[in-house]
């Protein structure tokens, strides 16, 4: 076998990396490149690059992301390069005869106002949120690509929806990162510099749920290593994607709350209504996954604990850079 983690730099990438190994995956079967060595927005290079390594398996984490300031101010960039890694990754993949591949999405695919909890099924069915419709529309083309493929070749490519993720690896730039990551760096400071108050955006009022990097990284390799029979008996005719998530979720101002206590902030906590606040609720309805037989095992107090250290040990990302992958 022989594994190709596209992504492998960034939050999630890095975490599948880590599971694999930790279930004995030889570092040797394990195939990474970085940006540099490899533009995945390159279709001739992706090409190149499947020929010369033939991998057997691909997990398709990279992607440009970031939070809602960031999507607003790139949309172009958001939806051009997560189209065309996307595109370029899996149609390489399938050209090779590689037959097992596994795509990240995100929860953003699903309508703005989807009824809650987000099923599979409300794919498609209404509005996206327009702060991040460029990415979400990437992302569903990421999953109609799998499914292509799988009707009109017979390959095995599967779709994870993770919900909002966090933990070792994330971007914390002040601008450009999710919530939990710039709420983390935004009340450390504040403790730092003993500031009276921390301003969050939005009135706090919106739900989230969150879910442990490590967590994901876990799904996505059950999810990979399901047999094929398994999956497809789980997911719905002509859909090739399943939810992620941790099964309950919280409000923006009980997410404030819980981090500074993390933290060990004792300052005062406000809102900015006149910030956007985004969809008001979005919780993955994951019981397709949970039948299958996995489960959510970090809780968010404790996955923001181990957060919190990765980022004052300083193995997060530069967080003077924009996040660019998972």
């Amino acid at each position: 076998m022989k594994i190709y983690v596209a992504g492998h730099r960034g939050m999630v990438g890095s975490a599948i990396v880590r599971n694999l190994l930790a279930h004995g995956v030889p570092q040797s079967s394990i195939v990474t490149r970085t940006h540099a060595e490899l533009d995945l927005t390159n279709q001739q290079a992706v090409l190149d690059f499947f020929v010369q390594e033939q991998p057997t398996q691909v997990y398709l984490a990279a992607a440009k992301v970031g939070g809602i300031h960031a999507n607003n101010t790139y949309p172009a960039e958001f939806i051009y390069q997560n189209l065309m890694m996307q595109a370029n990754v899996i149609h390489a993949a399938h050209m090779q005869g590689v037959q097992k591949l596994l795509f990240l999405g995100s929860s953003c695919i699903y309508p703005k106002l989807a009824e809650q909890p987000m099923t599979e099924t409300a794919l498609l069915t209404g509005q996206l949120e327009p702060t991040n419709e460029p990415y979400a529309i990437a992302k569903i083309a990421g999953i109609k690509l799998c499914e292509s493929y799988n009707r009109q070749y017979g390959r095995d490519y599967r779709s994870v929806m993770p919900t909002n993720l966090y933990g070792p690896g994330d971007n914390y730039h002040p601008e450009n990162s999710h919530v939990i990551p710039a709420l983390l760096r935004r009340f450390h400071e504040a403790k730092v510099s003993n500031a009276p108050e921390v301003a969050i955006w939005g009135t706090g009022t919106p739900k989230r749920e969150f879910l442990y990097v490590d967590d994901m990284a876990a799904a996505s390799v059950f999810v990979m290593n399901l047999p094929q029979d398994v999956y497809q008996a789980q997911v719905q005719p002509q859909l090739s994607h399943i939810n992620v998530g941790f099964g309950s979720d919280v409000t923006i101002a009980e997410l404030a709350q819980t981090v500074a206590k993390v933290v060990v902030y004792a300052g005062n906590i406000t809102f900015d209504a006149s910030k956007p606040d985004g969809a008001p609720r979005k919780l993955m309805d994951s019981w397709r996954l949970n039948a299958l037989g996995w489960h959510a095992r970090v809780g968010l107090e404790e996955g923001l604990r181990l957060a919190y250290a990765d980022m004052q040990n300083g193995l997060s990302a530069d967080i003077k850079n924009p996040a660019s992958k998972l």
